[in-house]
């Protein structure tokens, strides 16, 4: 057993001489990157408001009683007749009709019994023709319009992100190449740079629906009326000054 270990501390030797021989060699190929110098800094923005192009209409009906069963089925026929009235007029894009929430949730009383019960069924409708989506929401019976709201189609809003980049872009360099000239340098080569693209968006400015709507006749179709979405594109990033 001694003579076997005598025979290969001979071999771990070498093997540690020739790791610290190839140590230096190592460090050699690692690469110095100089510091940089001249290098600046800067961001531009550009904000595009374009009109909101779809609107969204949130149609509920409520029932109350003490068997939930059949406030259940009531919701159910109400939905089904006024889902089957919607798709009437449905059109791709221009107006799509879909189920929203559909619940039946009891009524607590202090002491924690239950005293009742209450139910909820929503439709949704949602496209870029105004007139056909409020005139269906008029029509409409047993079901009142919970809410609305308005947004960007993906269109409109990627059209309006080119725009905004484009600007951006544009600032961007025309930054970069003023911050040139004032510390004395010729032009500028990018380094980095990152787009960032956002959509904070305008309230919607809805008017009165279905209450003022119901004042002159039951079928006439709800007021709305859409407003603006700002999109926002940001371009940041560093320049070298040469």
């Amino acid at each position: 057993m001694k003579a076997l270990l005598f025979k290969l501390r001979p071999l771990q030797t070498v093997a540690a001489v020739a790791v610290l021989a190839a140590a230096p060699a190592m460090a050699q190929t690692v690469p110095v990157f100089p510091v940089p110098e001249n290098v600046v800094q800067l961001n531009a923005s550009a904000t595009v408001e374009v009109p909101q192009d779809t609107l969204s209409f949130v149609l509920a009906a409520t029932r109350e009683g003490t068997d939930p069963g059949q406030i259940q089925a009531q919701l159910k026929a109400v939905l089904e007749q006024a889902l089957a009235e919607a798709k009437k007029s449905a059109r791709p894009d221009a107006m799509e009709v879909r189920t929203g929430n559909f619940n039946v949730s009891p009524r607590y009383s202090r002491d924690g019994r239950i005293t009742g019960w209450v139910g909820t069924a929503e439709l949704l409708l949602e496209g870029t023709d105004f007139g056909r989506i409020s005139q269906t929401a008029g029509r409409l019976t047993g079901m009142n319009v919970a809410g609305a709201s308005f947004r960007l189609s993906r269109d409109q809003r990627e059209q309006a992100e080119k725009q905004a980049q484009a600007e951006a872009v544009q600032r961007f360099r025309a930054r970069a190449g003023e911050l040139a000239k004032s510390f004395g340098f010729t032009g500028y080569s990018l380094r980095e740079v990152s787009v960032h693209a956002q959509e904070p968006g305008i309230p919607p400015v809805p008017r009165m629906m279905r209450m003022e709507a119901k004042t002159s006749s039951a079928d006439a179709p709800v007021p709305v009326e859409a407003g603006k979405s700002a999109v926002m594109v940001n371009v940041s990033g560093s320049v070298q000054l040469r």
